[in-house]
């Protein structure tokens, strides 16, 4: 966390940055002063935005998996 001092107010400036990876999918949080923002395979999500860390993670989770084709589907037997 950066903190910086202007005109006699402290400010604060949190960048906190999170990243994983998800059955091989590229997933990130990005706090932005207190706003979470997700990323999914390095791009920005920029239809939401989170106010804690687990439901960031969740959806991202969510994201991924509704992605996956399920084993099953599109075998010929």
């Amino acid at each position: 966390m950066l903190e910086t001092a202007s005109e006699g107010h402290a400010h604060r400036v949190e960048t906190d940055f999170w990243s994983g990876v998800y059955k091989g999918r590229s997933i990130a949080i990005l706090n932005h002063y207190g706003r979470l923002h997700v990323y999914l395979d390095h791009i920005l999500q920029h239809n939401v935005v989170f106010a804690d860390r687990p439901h960031a993670l969740a959806w991202l989770i969510q994201r991924v998996e509704e992605a996956m084709p399920l084993e099953s589907a599109g075998r010929c037997n």
